[in-house]
Order: C-alpha cells, then sequence, then structure tokens
C-alpha cells in the first residue's frame, strides 16, 4: 500500500476482508465474497451485539436504510443508481460495496460529454486487428464487460453527465445482460455471468445536462443519499477523512476539537446563509458539501506542518476556508466578507475561544485575494 498514491478499497481494507469472509458462513447471492449481512458490517462497522471476535471499523457514515437498500438492490438483477449533491460519499459507498462482493472496485467508467459507447462496450487493438484481424484477442474490453464477464461490480461515475447515446447502450446491458459483437463471425456475444450488474452515480445538481430517459430510469433502483445535516456525524466524517490524512503523509499533528467546531459552525452558517439566498449571486459558488469541509481542513493541516510550526491554528483554517470556497472574484469575496463581519465578529466578542483569531485570519485571507 505505501507504494500507491490511493489504495482501492479492496486493497486498503484486505486484512478485514479477508477475516470477514474466514467467519461468514450465511447465504451469499451469486458469487459475492461476503454476505449481505456482513457487507453491511464491513461497510457501518461492527457493534458489541454482533458478537464478533474483533472489531471492524466504520467507514461509511449515513443511514443505515441506505446501504441494506443498496445491498438488497444488488442483490437483484436491477442496477443501483446512488444520487445525490456532490460530496454525500455516492462515489465511495460504490467502491466500498464493490470491493466487498466482487473485491474489485476498479472496473469504472467514468461519465463526461466525451464517454463514447466504446467506453462501455469494447474497442480494438489497432495493431493487433492489422496483423491478425479482429477476434476475441484483439478487442479491447471496456470496464463494464470486463465486469459482465467475471459476474463482477461494474461502476459508472456521474452517469448523468454522459450524452444520450452513452445511457441508451447501457440499457441494452442491463436488460439483455448481453453484448453483442457484430464484428466477429463466431463468438460474437459476450454474456454476464451470474452477480454482475452495474452501480451508478449521479450528481443531483446535474439535472437538465443529460436527462436519463424512462427506460433507462426503470433499468435502476433509486438511493436517494441526503447531505448531512446532523453536525454529530459531520464531525465524525471529517474527523474518519482527517485521520486519514495523517496517517497517509505520516503526519503527528493534532486537530483540535475547538477548531473542529469553529469549522463544522463555519459550514453550518454559511449553508444556512445560501438556504436564504434570494439569488445565486448571493450564494457561494461552492456546495459546501461534507467533502468540501473535509478539503478545507486537509489544507490547513498540510500547510501547518509544511509553513507552519507544526501546530493547527484558527489562523490557517480560516485562511484555507477562504482560499477553498472563494472561486468567484468578487462576489464569492463579498458573501465571505459579510459572513465574517456578520456572524463571526459578534460570536468572536461573545465567545471568544479561536474566534477572535480566525476572524482575523479571514480577513487577511480576504485581503489578499482582493
Amino acid at each position: 500500500m505505501s507504494d500507491l498514491l490511493r489504495a482501492p478499497a479492496e486493497i486498503k481494507y484486505a486484512e478485514e476482508l479477508d477475516w470477514l469472509e474466514s467467519v461468514d458462513d450465511n447465504p451469499k447471492p451469486f458469487a459475492w465474497r461476503l454476505s449481505p449481512k456482513m457487507l453491511r458490517l464491513f461497510i457501518l462497522g461492527s457493534e458489541r451485539a454482533d458478537g464478533l471476535d474483533r472489531e471492524i471499523s466504520q467507514k461509511w457514515f449515513g443511514d443505515r436504510n441506505i446501504v441494506e437498500r443498496a445491498i438488497v438492490t444488488l442483490a437483484s438483477d436491477r442496477g443501483l443508481l446512488l444520487i445525490g449533491d456532490p460530496g454525500t460519499g455516492k462515489s465511495w459507498l460504490a467502491e466500498l460495496l464493490a470491493a466487498a462482493i466482487s473485491r474489485n472496485s476498479t472496473l469504472v467508467v467514468q461519465g463526461t460529454a466525451g464517454t463514447t459507447e466504446d467506453h462501455i462496450k469494447y474497442s480494438w487493438n489497432v495493431s493487433m486487428v492489422i496483423a491478425k484481424g479482429q477476434s476475441r484477442e484483439s478487442m479491447i474490453p471496456s470496464p463494464i464487460m470486463t465486469a459482465m464477464e467475471a459476474g463482477s461490480i461494474g461502476r459508472f461515475e456521474e452517469l448523468t453527465r454522459s450524452t444520450s447515446d452513452v445511457q441508451d447502450a447501457l440499457i441494452s446491458i442491463l436488460s439483455e445482460k448481453y453484448i453483442s459483437v457484430p464484428e466477429l463471425d463466431s463468438d460474437g456475444i459476450v454474456f454476464a455471468k451470474p452477480g454482475f450488474s452495474v452501480i451508478a452515480t449521479a450528481n443531483s445538481r446535474d439535472r437538465g445536462v443529460n436527462d436519463l430517459s424512462s427506460a433507462l430510469k426503470r433499468r435502476f433502483n433509486f438511493v436517494r443519499i441526503p447531505v448531512v445535516t446532523n453536525k454529530k456525524s459531520e464531525a465524525e466524517i471529517v474527523r474518519f477523512r482527517t485521520e486519514e490524512l495523517l496517517r497517509r503523509h505520516q503526519i503527528e499533528l493534532d486537530v483540535p476539537p475547538t477548531l473542529l467546531d469553529v469549522l463544522l459552525r463555519s459550514f453550518g452558517d454559511l449553508r444556512a446563509a445560501a438556504a436564504s439566498a434570494g439569488s445565486d449571486d448571493e450564494k457561494l459558488e461552492s456546495a459546501l458539501s461534507t467533502a468540501e469541509q473535509i478539503g478545507v481542513l486537509e489544507d490547513a493541516v498540510l500547510h501547518s506542518n509544511f509553513f507552519g510550526e507544526r501546530e493547527l491554528t484558527a489562523r490557517t483554517l480560516a485562511s484555507s476556508l477562504v482560499g477553498s470556497l472563494a472561486r468567484r472574484e468578487p462576489e464569492d469575496l463579498a458573501i465571505l466578507n459579510k459572513y465574517l463581519h456578520g456572524v463571526v465578529e459578534p460570536r468572536s466578542k461573545d465567545e471568544g475561544g479561536d474566534w477572535p483569531e480566525f476572524l482575523d485570519g479571514g480577513r487577511d485571507a480576504i485581503a489578499s485575494l482582493s
């Protein structure tokens, strides 16, 4: 793992997955490596009532019902579509599900305006075609086709960003469970093995980019992942990701609970301001997601480690917040300045603590960008 910038979940948690598989005597659908019960436990973590001989860490923080519905969907012959705002953990949940079910979460197609039908079906090795003609050996299978042949989980990120012809090609795969290769005289059909399914993700803010057809919608079970609004749950997510960051960079630096509280409250204030704004110009361009909150803290931690005194301060946190969220000039800077003067300044007088230093750091950061 030390040789990988970012290890996929099946490598990162290989030891846990091996152990769970060794003690799992529950029925498993198809060729799943874990049973639905153990799969849920792997994602949400173990509790004392589970009666295991070891603790399993929680990896995704959210509603248990969301995870259970996703697992039940994959145990059927329907695809799973995880939909929600940016930063709600859709891709991470999809990766964990694929890693635990088939021990391979890397069979991924990334949906963009440039994604073509070849990306979800197959293409050809031109040099081999010229030398030997078209054959199964000269065919380059897509990640989806590879998943079909292996009876594994294929993933499709940002489905609504791909064009309608790509989405239409996915309809036949999900309904017929095979891909026809008309260029081949024999062996021209690739059938899906039991266990094959597709987990797709879609950004709810991309509505209207490339809307899904009703035919494609019928092939998916929709599971909506809401924005985390519970302060305790969000704090757990941010702390979990930050600890991972510190381990990966081998950084010994504490994140004081008081500064984590300042970050959580700041994002809560800015979300409330965005909800009450009358127009888009009065809202930050940022989605103010949990993922962006983690990004702010990550930036502050790294800056403190490399250029500070190896101690996270409120000033550095405020500078990272302004630098990360100010994407439009002058609109976003004006919104952040209004927040500092209207909310943070009175709070620094009333509560003290880290807020005065946070206020000074935010003002200095805005001044440097203006």
